[in-house]
């Protein structure tokens, strides 16, 4: 892509309103636009590191043996009115709407009931068993007070998994993976070093969930950390009790605010008695269903990422969900020499399915260098008259400012890309 017909440019200043580092740096730099409180739009940057992050968790979750199906946003009042989450005595953030005929219909924020239910069509014996259906999903929240970008809106696209299983041995050992595969999915999108598998409150559901906490300066929870044993719990379970539990010792732990950028439930069996999900087992007994639920929202782990990896010019993205492979900057576009080379290299990359954008325009060199800081991508390649005179570019890695000089040859043959 040329940066001259990129629809976005980058921006001075975010809306006055806007105080969370993500959402400045995230509409500053052209990969965002924000619609209202809560609500943000993803202009093309930004799609392109959505969907980044969607590909590593879907390549996880596929490799975990999930499914991937897309379900309805709209919602059945009867339906939810089974397992009593309909009520705003229950439910306080429903986003409701109805029908011109004047049904009740709600908008989707989670999906454990109508899975729950479509999957009573598929499953009736324990030959049927286990199964792991997941989404990608826009979710609505109607929350009180929108904050912190876009790690808390009120739309917000949103992975979950949900895991049907026979008996709780089967769930169990599935449950413990996916902590192992969440895990790979923040290394992945670089910020599994700062994420610790947090004991949290289980809710109705169980004695606890599990949280995966970013530590965060900016956090809105509060955890407890053991970093030698990576062993984090949440304030709001934190005890004596549950210290002697999990066998800590109470000096070992600090307290960090942290970014909750993915939880994991153990349901039982609540939503399959309510919707009377059964199967038969080998000898024709009837069972019930055991569930799971599994979650990771795509923008608030974007933001966090925003949030952890950006410093004082920019953001910072990992290698794996940056927009582009390569940053491709020209200085004196001016000389025809240097546009000419710039413009062959371009079209070399394109030829090779790597990933880049070229900013060919035709402004000063400092905005050029501070612009490629602000939007972040990971690599940089500066072509300029100095690039002719020598035949070497200059590759600057923009997490860590190491700046090489590589030979036109290992340019074009991508070797470069290799470099730690």
């Amino acid at each position: 892509m040329r940066q001259t017909q990129l629809l976005t440019k980058t921006r001075k200043d975010a809306p006055s309103d806007e105080v969370s580092k993500n959402a400045e740096l995230l509409i500053k730099a052209g990969y965002i636009h924000k619609e209202m409180a809560g609500v943000y739009s993803m202009l093309p940057l930004g799609l392109r590191v959505i969907n980044k992050i969607e590909g590593v968790i879907r390549d996880e979750m596929n490799k975990a043996g999930g499914q991937e199906l897309e379900m309805a946003t709209l919602q059945d009042k009867n339906l939810w009115n089974k397992t009593e989450r309909w009520s705003d005595e229950k439910v306080d953030n429903w986003f409701k709407t109805s029908l011109k005929s004047g049904t009740e219909l709600g908008l989707g924020f989670t999906h454990e009931e109508p899975l729950t239910q479509l999957m009573g069509d598929y499953i009736s014996s324990y030959k049927d068993l286990p199964v792991y259906p997941y989404q990608f999903q826009t979710k609505f929240r109607n929350e009180l007070r929108a904050k912190s970008g876009i790690m808390r809106g009120r739309e917000f696209l949103m992975k979950d998994l949900y895991s049907f299983s026979k008996d709780e041995i089967e769930h169990n050992k599935f449950y413990e993976k996916m902590k192992d595969v969440y895990m790979n999915v923040f290394k992945r999108t670089g910020v599994g070093e700062n994420t610790y598998v947090t004991f949290a409150p289980g809710g109705s559901f169980s004695e606890f969930s599990h949280e995966f906490q970013l530590l965060s300066n900016v956090g809105e929870d509060t955890i407890y950390v053991d970093k030698k044993n990576k062993i984090a719990i949440n304030k709001e379970v934190y005890t004596d009790e549950i210290l002697e539990k999990l066998d800590l010792k109470k000096e070992d732990m600090e307290e960090e605010r942290s970014i909750e950028v993915g939880n994991i439930f153990s349901l039982g069996t609540k939503f399959s008695d309510a919707l009377n999900l059964k199967y038969k087992d080998k000898e024709g007994n009837e069972n019930t269903v055991i569930m799971g639920s599994y979650g990771i929202g795509l923008g608030r782990l974007m933001g966090a990422i925003v949030e952890n990896l950006s410093d004082e010019s920019g953001i910072i993205w990992p290698t794996e969900v940056s927009p582009y492979h390569i940053h491709l900057v020209t200085l004196g576009t001016d000389s025809k020499e240097v546009v000419e080379f710039a413009d062959h290299m371009y079209d070399s990359f394109k030829e090779r399915g790597i990933e880049v954008l070229y900013d060919d325009r035709d402004t000063r060199p400092g905005e050029k260098l501070a612009d490629s800081d602000l939007m972040g991508i990971s690599t940089r390649i500066v072509v300029g008259k100095k690039t002719i005179e020598s035949g070497e570019v200059e590759v600057v890695d923009r997490k860590t400012k190491k700046v090489r000089y590589v030979s036109e040859s290992d340019i074009m043959s991508g070797d470069f890309l290799n470099i730690e």
